[in-house]
This record gives structure tokens, C-alpha cells and sequence, in this order.
């Protein structure tokens, strides 16, 4: 009886436990399941906040302590972030597509900056669209790029209010998902840092309410504290005595060892003295309202539980001068203030209050935030992400105490501006420019170490040759005597003989415009000499030129020529009116007694208004230059609304016209083909092939000494190029003189300052003054490297000029030291920076070191003792 009643409890248990095991079963799946899908889904969200013309080393980081306990204490600082371009245009195009400027090719904040190109090639390609097609939310708050118009909302942004233009704090227009929004100066509503620090947060309280497993990604682009420097009114009376820009490097001028601005650069007036002061303490009231507005994104991240899963980077778009070097202000330098800029993240797994000394550049924003949403950087970024430089140092595992440290680059590209046409003789040498060349006497040494100088006038064609005088130092002598047939002349006479082989010969004698008169009359001539055909004296062999007509029982003469000439004959353009006393027949050029109005054909004049020239469909320039629009337009707000808005729209339709023209204009001057100048008989040839011209070799550059070989003949297009040069200066000049400018300067960047300049407190009342900050031939390449050993930059100019900074010894870049360097150093970094200056792809921009136990991490770190071939290393 036990047995049995033990085996029915037992059968009992089981069925009891089997359905219960299953339940338990069923429900730790679906369980496991739905928390796996939920850490698919949620990513972590991505805040990158972005100022404008903000600097590290003139100290304003110091009074943001906001940003400074959000950022610094609770995330990770780069103590080495720099940008590749100190411009707002070329930086912001590099930060959206993780390129250098030679691959997105905006050079400056004009050229090429948020132009129909930029558009099609390189706008589809930022880092917004590769995050929006994986799901994630993108908007965009303030500002974009220099030239956006507001005419498009840029692919890759579901959420976009992108201010139009350049930086403004008030009476401005942004872009609202593609509405024009304007605004005036009304501080509650207008004020720029405020209402894009509202709108973002809005934006994502909206996200996180409506999609809560999508993760956002915003970008807050602060136009502070790039003028006109507008603060808010509670920071009015802030900083009286802001002093931090007050560096080594202030009003260290002129410095007659650096490139040509530098030089033409004096010390800086009382006035500008004064002026870069007032400018400073502007410059730290407007960060106050960023700072405002970090601490209120940090509030909303803790508000929504959203903090632990949000990476928060904060950065600027280049640094800033402020008297250094006696330049009043700007920026566009390639020293450390300019480049140098504040850069911050904090996230998941990155370390609080910690300070990374690895080079992090403004290209590797875009592979960093792909990075972070589980994406691969593309093959044509140029950056690298820095995801694996925030990983918390793990602790060492006993099995493999050697751990290899992380390798990455010790030095980037600068670059600016872009490359200037260069001048070229006949002979295709550059004509040199404004150069730091070695002393003579280490030129003669160098290039008497050739072996066409160091024989005593042996060689064929030789006309120089090397000789040590009694002081031991090197000389160069003419050889006497002079050989006419050298092998360096057969050599280049047969490679022109190969090239005119290869080209289409210049057919002179085809011409595309009608001969002149005289032409033809000889051709008629000869032609009627050589034919055999007779022709009686009284025929008539010229068309005729006049004809008779009866008109209305009157006999007219028709000038059958009028046509042809008014076609080859220049035409004055300017206003035509209509007069109503005379009018001419179009068609047999009659004069007619018929005083109506009339309507041209170009619409020149309209009905009602017949001296007028039509602008608009209702309005007219009179004769007195005055304009008069129909009267509907005087007596109804609403008709003057709306031709208003017509001829805005029209005015911003053509100035797209224009920029798209100026584009395709630029694009034809740099693919123009080569013209054969028939006027000129050839420099190497007479008329009679094979035979040389005797008065140019007279004139042959055999003679000159090798230093100034260059200097010769410079062809016709370059003498074309300097002719248009010449004529834009001039006409530039009238204009400056018509207005009354008496600031600008030929080849130069200047600004006015007065007292209307700022509108908000505090105000300057010092009066007027001018300055100059920058020069049109401020081109420049330059290699920053930072590593264990070194800490350098090394530039060439577009001008031939070269500067060389040991950073160890001299970290205010005071001296340049490119006379210190040995040349083979010189050679070498020539070499990298060529190499860099061509560099596509983050394999090709980030080489990796060829020994990295000798402290250089990653970028191409150069050896002095390898062998490399030679460069003239002052010519850039």
C-alpha cells in the first residue's frame, strides 16, 4: 500500500512539475529574446557640439567652468587636437567629410564652399547620411557652411535648422526644414546660441518620447565666438580686465625671418593695442551663453535617462590670433594658436577626468562618429576613428606582460589656400618668387658638387666650370670661348622636333573670321590671274551694294551692306529709349511719320511709360534713373508683398546663376588649350623648317649664369596672365577710389573697425581704425609632427618661402630656425609633405611607422640617416 501511494505521489509531482519547467523555459526565452532585441536597437546616441573660431592657447577654456566640469572632469581631454585648415569653410567641409582640403577641395571660405560641385560629389557622402540610413535620427542646429543659401536642406538630416550665411547673433535667417525663418533682435526670441540650444533640446526630448529605442545623433554648431561678438545681455559688464590673450608671441613684430605678411606686419598701434583687448572680453561673453548651453543638453541627458548612453564630443573648427605676431585678429596662420583647438569626449567607456597626448585632427570626426554607430569608415575618409584611443586601460594580463602599445600617427598635413598659377618662361622653368634661399656661397658649394661643372671646360657645351680661389672657397667661371653646336642643344632641338610630331602643326592660314577688305581684293586678284577664263571689261564681278526700290510712288536706295557692317562693327551697349519723333523701319530702313508707342523686342520700353527701361513685369527705370512701378503696387500691401517677394526670389535666382557661371568660368580658364600666336615667328625656328633663327640664338640662355637662367623669357601666356593680372589691380583700384576705401590694399586682407561696428553692450567708442590680417599669397603646406623626440612644423609656401619651428625650445614659434636644420632634414620632409599632399584614403593620410620601438606612433616619422635623393629644398 506504501508503494502504491508513493508512486501515485510521484507520478503526481511530475505532471505538476512538467508544465510548471515548461513555463519556466518558455518564459526565459522570450525573455533573453526581447532583451537581446532591445540592445540591437538602442545605440548610443551621438552630441557633437561645435563652436566657431574658438582657441586653446589664448586662454578661453578658462572661464567656461561649466563645460569644463562636464566635459574635462567627466570625460577625456586631447591635449594635442589640432585642425588640417585654420579657415571656417575648408575645416567644417573636412569635419562633415573626414578629408583633407586637396580631396573635398574647398579651399577657402569662397572658393568651391557649399558650390553645386560640393553638392554633387562630396554632401551625399558625409558622415549624416551613412548614420541616417542605419536608423539614426540626424538633425542639425546652426551653423553650416560660409555660402549656404538656404535654397536645399543638405541629404542626410531628417531634422535641419541651418543658419543662412556667416556667423550672426541676431537679424538673421535660418533654414527650417526647408522654410526661411528671419529673426530680428528681440534677445528672448532671436538670440542665436539660445535658440538653437532649445530647438536641439526639444528635438530630442520629441525623439526619445516618440521613438525611445532609436538612437539620435545632433550636431550644435554655436556661431560664438566668431564676430560681430554679440553677448547676452546678463553677461554685458563679464571679464573688464580679459588679459589671457596677452602671450609671448603679442605684438612680437615685425618678424623679418617669416613669410611676407609677417614682415610687412608692424607693431601694433595704441588703438589696435586697445582694440584686441575690448575684443577679447566680447569674445569670452559670448562662450558664457555655450557654456549656458552645455550644462542645459547635460541636464537633459540626465532629465531622460539618457546620459550613460550618449557620447558627448565638443570641439571648434579652428583657433584664433588676437594680436600675436602684431596681427590685430583672424585667423588662417599655420601656428599653433590657429590650429590648435579644444576637443573633449565623454561616453560609454570613456575614462573621467583623463588627458590623451595623441594627435587627433578635425578628419577624424567623421570616421569617429561611424565608428560609434557600429559603421566602417569608408575606404576615401582620410581620418581615423579614436574610438580605440578612448578604451580604459584594462588591467595587465600575467601571460602577456608586453602589451604592444596602440600605434597611432605623429604627424598631419596643414594646408591652406589654394595653388597659385604659376609663372613660366619660355623654357617651362619657374620664375622664382619670394624666397629664404641659402647664402650664395652655399649655393656655389652645392652646385659645384655637379659633374658638368667640376671638369676645366671639357665637356661639350660646357660654360661653366668650378675653381677653389686662394680663400679655399668655391667659385664659378665662364669658360672662354664658346661652342656653337652643345649636346644640350641637340638634346632639346630633339625633343621639339619629337613634340611637334606628336601636336597638331598651327594652321595660320585658317581663320574663323571673315578677311578684311583688302584681302579679299588682293585674293580676287591673284585669282583672277590665274585663270585662263576671259571676261569682258564692262561685267560686273562685285555684288552690288545698293538697291532701288519704289515705295509708295517713291524711289528709295537700300544700303544692302547696313547688316554686315552693324554685325562686324562693335556695338555700345546702354539704355535705348524710345523717341517718339523718329523711328526707323527695321525691315528696309525707312524713316516713318508713325509717332505710337511701341514695344521693342527685348522689352526695353512698355506701354504707358514710353522713355523707360522695363526691370519688372510692373516696374521701370525712367530716364532721370528714377524707378516707377504701376499703381496698384503703392496702394496695396498686399501687391507690395508680393512684387517684393517676386523680386527677391528672382534677385536669389540669379545669383545662383552667377555662382554656377563663375564656377564653369573658372573651370574653363584652368582647361584652356594651347594658341598658336601666327603673329610671332617661333623662338627656335624660322620659316624655313630645320634651320635655326640666327637672332634668337643670339639671344640663347647658354650664356646667363645657372642662377639666373630662370629669369629669362617668359613666354606670351605668361605675359597674357600678367597683362589680365594687371588690368583686375587696376580696376580694382578704380573701385576702391570711387568709393572712397582707403583701408584696402593691393594683394592684402583688411578690415575697417568704427564705432557703429558692435550693436550690443559693451560698445567701443574709440573711433575708427584699419588693419590688416592676411595676403593673397598666404598658400601654404606644413608638416606638424608631435612625438617622443620631436615637436616641429615645417611649412612651404606657394611663394618658395620655408619655415622651420622646434617647438622643445621654442614653443611660441618666435624664430624661424630653417637655417639650423641640416640640409638632408630638409630633403626628407620635402619628400613627406609631397607625399602627404597627395595622400587619398586613411591608409595613404595615417602611414604607419616603419619603427614604432623607436617612439615615432603613426605618420611617417623621418629618419635622418637614410639615404634619399637630393632636393633644392627652397624653391617649395
Amino acid at each position: 500500500m506504501k508503494s502504491v501511494c508513493l508512486a501515485w505521489l510521484l507520478a503526481l509531482a511530475l505532471a505538476l512539475a512538467t508544465p510548471l519547467a515548461s513555463s519556466f523555459t518558455t518564459r526565459g526565452q522570450s525573455l533573453r529574446g526581447r532583451v537581446q532585441r532591445d540592445r540591437r536597437n538602442i545605440r548610443p546616441n551621438i552630441i557633437l557640439i561645435m563652436t566657431d573660431d574658438q582657441d586653446v592657447e589664448l586662454g578661453s577654456l578658462q572661464v567656461m567652468n561649466k563645460t569644463r566640469r562636464i566635459m574635462e572632469d567627466g570625460g577625456t581631454s586631447f591635449t594635442n587636437a589640432f585642425v588640417t585648415t585654420p579657415m571656417c569653410c575648408p575645416s567644417r567641409s573636412s569635419m562633415l567629410t573626414g578629408k583633407y582640403v586637396h580631396n573635398h577641395n574647398t579651399y577657402t571660405n569662397n572658393e568651391n564652399c557649399s558650390s553645386p560641385s560640393w553638392q554633387v560629389q562630396h554632401e551625399p557622402r558625409s558622415f549624416a547620411v551613412y548614420l541616417n540610413n542605419t536608423g539614426y535620427r540626424t538633425a542639425f542646429f546652426g551653423k553650416y557652411l560660409n555660402e549656404y543659401n538656404g535654397s536645399y536642406i543638405p541629404p542626410g538630416w531628417r531634422e535641419w535648422v541651418g543658419l543662412i550665411k556667416n556667423s550672426r547673433f541676431y537679424n538673421y535667417t535660418v533654414c527650417r526644414n526647408g522654410y526661411k525663418e528671419k529673426h530680428g533682435a528681440d534677445y528672448a526670441k532671436d538670440y542665436f546660441t539660445d535658440l538653437i540650444t532649445n530647438d536641439s533640446i526639444n528635438f530630442f526630448r520629441m525623439s526619445k518620447r516618440m521613438y525611445p529605442h532609436r538612437p539620435v545623433m545632433m550636431v550644435i554648431s554655436h556661431a560664438a565666438p566668431h564676430g560681430p561678438e554679440d553677448s547676452a545681455p546678463q553677461y554685458a559688464e563679464f571679464f573688464p580686465n580679459a588679459s589671457q590673450h596677452i602671450t609671448p608671441s603679442y605684438n612680437y613684430a615685425p618678424n623679418m625671418d617669416k613669410h611676407w605678411i609677417m614682415q610687412y606686419t608692424g607693431p601694433m598701434k595704441p588703438i589696435h593695442m586697445e582694440f584686441t583687448n575690448f575684443l577679447q572680453r566680447k569674445r569670452l561673453q559670448t562662450l558664457m551663453s555655450v557654456d549656458d548651453s552645455v550644462e542645459k543638453i547635460y541636464n537633459t541627458l540626465v532629465d531622460t535617462g539618457e546620459l550613460d548612453n550618449t557620447y558627448i564630443i565638443y570641439t571648434a573648427d579652428h583657433g584664433y590670433h588676437i594680436g600675436q605676431f602684431g596681427l590685430v585678429k583672424g585667423k588662417s596662420m599655420p601656428y599653433d594658436f590657429d590650429i590648435r583647438v579644444p576637443f573633449f569626449v565623454r561616453g560609454p567607456n570613456v575614462e573621467p577626468g583623463s588627458r590623451n597626448n595623441h594627435l587627433v585632427l578635425n578628419i577624424d570626426l567623421a570616421p569617429t562618429i561611424l565608428d560609434i554607430a557600429g559603421l566602417d569608415t569608408p575606404p576615401d575618409m582620410d581620418g581615423k576613428s579614436i574610438l580605440k584611443l578612448l578604451e580604459q586601460e584594462k588591467t595587465g594580463n600575467r601571460f602577456k606582460p608586453n602589451r604592444k602599445p596602440k600605434v597611432w600617427r605623429d604627424t598631419f598635413l596643414v594646408e591652406r589656400g589654394k595653388i597659385l598659377r604659376k609663372k613660366e618662361d619660355s623654357t617651362g622653368s619657374v620664375s622664382p618668387a619670394h624666397t629664404n634661399s641659402l647664402p650664395k656661397y652655399k649655393k656655389v658649394q652645392e652646385a659645384c658638387q655637379q659633374a658638368e661643372f667640376q671638369t676645366a671646360c671639357e665637356q661639350p657645351g660646357q660654360k661653366w666650370h668650378c675653381v677653389v680661389d686662394i680663400t679655399g672657397k668655391w667659385r664659378m667661371q665662364k669658360c672662354k670661348g664658346s661652342l656653337k653646336a652643345t649636346s644640350r642643344k641637340r638634346a632639346r632641338s630633339l625633343r621639339l622636333r619629337l613634340y611637334d610630331s606628336r601636336e597638331k602643326e598651327c594652321r595660320c592660314g585658317e581663320r574663323g573670321f571673315k578677311p578684311a577688305r583688302a584681302e579679299r581684293r588682293e585674293h580676287r586678284h591673284v585669282s583672277q590671274a590665274s585663270s585662263q577664263r576671259y571676261r569682258p571689261r564692262f561685267v560686273h564681278t562685285r555684288p552690288a551694294r545698293s538697291l532701288s526700290v519704289e515705295f509708295e510712288g517713291e524711289i528709295y536706295a537700300v544700303d544692302l551692306q547696313a547688316d554686315d557692317r552693324a554685325a562686324t562693327e562693335p556695338r555700345p551697349i546702354s539704355k535705348r529709349h524710345y523717341e517718339p519723333d523718329v523711328s526707323v523701319d527695321s525691315d528696309f530702313g525707312l524713316e516713318s511719320d508713325d509717332t505710337s508707342e511701341e514695344m521693342l523686342a527685348d522689352d526695353t520700353n512698355a506701354v504707358g511709360y514710353p522713355n523707360s527701361l522695363k526691370v519688372t513685369h510692373k516696374c521701370y527705370i525712367l530716364l532721370n534713373d528714377t524707378v516707377h512701378c504701376e499703381r496698384e503696387i503703392y496702394q496695396s500691401s498686399k501687391a507690395w508683398k508680393d512684387h517684393k517677394s517676386f523680386v527677391d526670389q528672382e534677385i536669389e535666382l540669379l545669383q545662383d546663376k552667377m555662382k554656377k557661371l563663375r564656377e564653369v568660368r573658372g573651370h574653363l580658364k584652368s582647361r584652356k588649350p594651347d594658341e598658336c600666336d601666327c603673329g610671332k615667328k617661333s623662338s627656335y625656328y624660322s620659316k624655313e623648317r630645320g634651320h635655326r633663327n640666327k637672332p634668337e640664338r643670339v639671344k640663347s640662355r647658354s650664356h646667363l649664369h645657372p642662377f639666373k637662367e630662370v629669369v629669362q623669357e617668359v613666354d606670351s601666356k605668361a605675359q597674357l596672365y600678367n597683362e589680365i593680372r594687371r588690368r583686375k589691380k587696376e580696376r580694382k583700384e578704380r573701385k576702391r577710389q570711387r568709393k572712397g576705401d582707403d583701408c584696402s590694399l593691393p594683394g592684402l586682407t583688411c578690415f575697417t573697425h568704427n564705432n557703429d561696428h558692435w550693436q550690443t553692450a559693451p560698445f567701443w567708442n574709440l573711433g575708427g581704425f584699419c588693419a590688416c590680417t592676411s595676403s593673397n599669397n598666404n598658400t601654404y603646406w606644413c608638416l606638424r609632427t608631435i612625438n617622443d623626440t620631436h615637436n616641429t612644423l615645417f611649412c612651404e609656401f606657394a611663394t618658395g618661402f620655408l619655415e622651420y619651428f622646434d617647438l622643445n625650445s621654442d614653443p611660441y614659434q618666435l624664430t624661424n630656425a630653417v637655417y639650423t636644420v641640416d640640409r638632408d632634414i630638409l630633403n626628407q620632409l620635402h619628400l613627406q609633405l609631397m607625399e602627404m599632399r597627395s595622400c587619398q584614403g586613411h591608409k595613404q593620410c595615417n602611414p604607419r611607422p616603419k619603427n614604432p620601438d623607436a617612439g615615432s606612433k603613426d605618420g611617417g616619422s623621418y629618419d635622418p640617416h637614410s639615404a634619399q635623393p637630393a632636393w633644392d629644398g627652397r624653391k617649395g
